[in-house]
Parts: structure tokens; C-alpha cells; sequence
């Protein structure tokens, strides 16, 4: 295992003063949830290739670079940024009430940089969110990461799963991030986030590489379990990966359910993702068993802002960045998944 890089806060003062508040809010907590419960919102979303606008030798990113195929402008990239800001927000509203999320799974972002970015200078400044994220070998520098608030979710340590690629394909993958958390009721929550390999070549060629992603998934909670036996675990991100696939068949077999396979819009999303007309999420949710009764609702947030006619099939499509190397002027290819808890 290997640590993923954690957030700091900006001094000394700040740390100070925001660990006090923690510890109040924190106490707050305990004593409310012990009479009602605590009601937590959670989401997972593709954001569609976050990346900043300079060059990391190490990495394929020549493509995202004002000079490269797609103008990857410093334009373009803050207001990228503030698009998946309202994004996160409109995933905070239910027909109750509205707040921002407690925990946010991401996939495709590129690095720390545009994490700090994201929780430090685009419309989501305010809102107090720490994060972590990993640091894979990609070859285009892709990464994973979870957003937290800090007022809900306490992080004790962070790691990620490196991923072994099967005989045959050379390419390395994504790592998996595992962050382990104290809720505010006591509780301790285990988050595994994922960006499974692509269909590049075709689906059962690529088959095995998101098979490894599930079996190292599996052993990571089988160990987990050795330890801790009620352990509370959530395992989001995208699986490039229908419900009804062997890896998430494999992932149910082992405890796990998805909470997410139904899961639709209100505005005309029957899944997370479109292809050629059709419906279907790559994106999923899955909890352990003894998380399925606090499952309140697990939905597809299709705002109208995140969608876009979809003149060839007919109906609506979500309203992406980029087709090809033009530009779209959009959000993302992928529409947020939101899984509501009462623990």
C-alpha cells in the first residue's frame, strides 16, 4: 500500500482554530446523532479530464495544454472548475432541504494542483472541504479523490491499491484510494474510490484488467475484515463497468451491494452515461451489508444545466466538455451519482 497525498491546512492559526471548531461541532455531533441520527450525502462523479494547464514531463498530457489538440486554455480550465463547483452543489439538494455533500468520490482529475484548485479558489472556497488523492502511474497522469468535510467525516489515514496489470497488457492503471474516516456518530467508514480501466480494444479483451480492480477491491476489504468485522464500507467510482458485468458480479459475491443499479434522473437520465442512445452507468455505488439499511435514496442528478438535446437518437444527453478536439463548452460526460445514508 502506498499513501495518497492528504490536504493541509494554510498555517499554523488556521489549523489551530479550525481543530477547535472541529472538536466543538464534533461533540455537537455526537450528542445530536445520539437522538436522531445523522443524515449524510454522498457522490461520485467522472468529471471528464480535470486537468491544469502545464506540462508534467512524466506524464501524456500534451493534449490538455493551451498549445495542444484540445486549447486547454486557463479559461477554459477555471471555468471547468467552476462548473463541477455547481455541479457538487446541485448534488446537495433533495426535495426536503439543500446542503452541500459530505464525502465527493472524483475520477479523472490530475493531480494535487487541481484539487487545491477546486477546494481553495473556485466557488467551492467556502464550503471547508479537505481531500485526498492519489498519485498513479497513468500515462496520461489521471487520478482518483475524495472530498470531505472535515465537520462530518474525520480522516485517520489514507493509502491506495496499486493494480497489477494482467498477462498481456502492458499499460499500468489507476490506483484505488481507500480512506478510513470517523463519522460524526462514532462510527468509522472505510471509502474505496475507483477509475477501473477502460474498453480500450474492446470489452472482454479489457476484461481482465477491471476483474484485477475488483479482486483487489474484494482482498482489501477481506483484510479489512480480519481486523475489523463490522467494518462500514463504501466502494464508488467508474467501474467502465455495467451492473450485470463479472467484475461487479464478482463485487457482490463478496458481500458487497449496489445500491446505484436502478438509480435515474428526474429529467430524463435513465442511467449516468449515453452511448450512442442509450442509457447506461458506468458509475456505481456499492455498501456493505450492514450499511444497506441506513440507504435512504441513490439517485442520478440531472439538472437541466447538465444536459443537452440529443439531435441524432432523440431525448436529452449529458452536456459534455469536448467531442473529440471540439470543444463543447459543457460539464462533463458522466452525470453525478448521489447516495443519501441516515446512520
Amino acid at each position: 500500500m502506498r499513501k495518497a497525498y492528504v490536504s493541509s491546512s494554510t498555517s499554523s492559526t488556521t489549523s489551530r482554530w479550525r481543530g477547535a471548531l472541529l472538536l466543538l461541532l464534533g461533540l455537537w455531533g455526537v450528542l445530536y446523532a445520539s437522538a436522531q441520527g445523522v443524515r449524510l450525502t454522498v457522490v461520485e462523479l467522472n468529471v471528464e479530464n480535470l486537468f491544469d494547464t502545464q506540462h508534467d514531463s512524466l506524464k501524456l498530457d500534451e493534449d490538455f495544454l493551451p498549445t495542444g489538440k484540445y486549447r486547454w486554455t486557463g479559461y477554459r480550465y477555471w471555468q471547468k472548475l467552476n462548473r463541477i463547483g455547481q455541479t457538487l452543489v446541485a448534488c446537495g439538494a433533495d426535495s426536503a432541504r439543500w446542503e452541500l455533500p459530505d464525502l465527493i468520490a472524483l475520477c479523472e482529475v490530475e493531480n494535487d494542483t487541481v484539487l487545491r484548485d477546486l477546494t481553495r479558489r473556485s466557488l467551492l472556497r467556502r464550503a471547508g472541504y479537505e481531500y485526498v488523492v492519489t498519485d498513479s502511474p497513468d500515462e496520461r497522469g489521471l487520478d482518483v479523490a475524495l472530498l470531505y468535510s472535515p465537520f462530518t467525516f474525520r480522516l485517520i489515514y489514507s493509502d491506495t491499491l496499486r493494480i497489477a496489470p494482467p498477462r498481456g497488457i502492458s499499460r499500468p492503471t489507476r490506483d484505488i484510494l481507500h480512506a478510513c474516516g470517523e463519522l460524526i456518530t462514532g462510527d468509522t467508514l472505510h471509502v474505496f474510490v475507483v477509475h477501473a480501466p477502460s474498453r480500450r480494444g474492446g470489452e472482454r479483451p479489457s476484461r481482465p484488467y477491471r476483474m484485477a480492480v475488483a479482486r483487489r477491491v474484494a482482498d482489501a476489504i477481506d483484510t479489512l475484515s480480519l481486523s475489523h468485522s463490522t467494518a462500514k464500507v463504501l466502494v464508488m467510482g467508474d467501474f467502465n463497468d455495467y451492473y450485470d458485468s463479472p467484475a461487479l458480479r464478482f463485487l457482490a459475491s463478496k458481500g458487497l451491494t449496489d445500491v446505484s443499479d436502478t438509480a435515474v434522473g428526474t429529467h430524463g437520465a435513465r442511467a449516468t452515461y449515453r452511448y450512442q442512445g442509450l442509457w447506461a452507468s458506468l458509475d456505481h455505488i456499492l455498501v456493505s451489508s450492514n450499511l444497506l439499511s441506513a440507504v435512504r435514496a441513490c439517485v442520478v442528478v440531472d439538472e437541466p444545466f447538465l444536459l443537452e438535446s440529443d439531435e441524432k437518437y432523440g431525448g436529452v444527453k449529458p452536456r459534455r466538455g469536448y467531442y473529440g478536439p471540439r470543444f463543447n463548452n459543457g460539464y462533463s460526460d458522466h452525470l453525478p451519482l448521489v447516495l443519501r445514508l441516515e446512520i
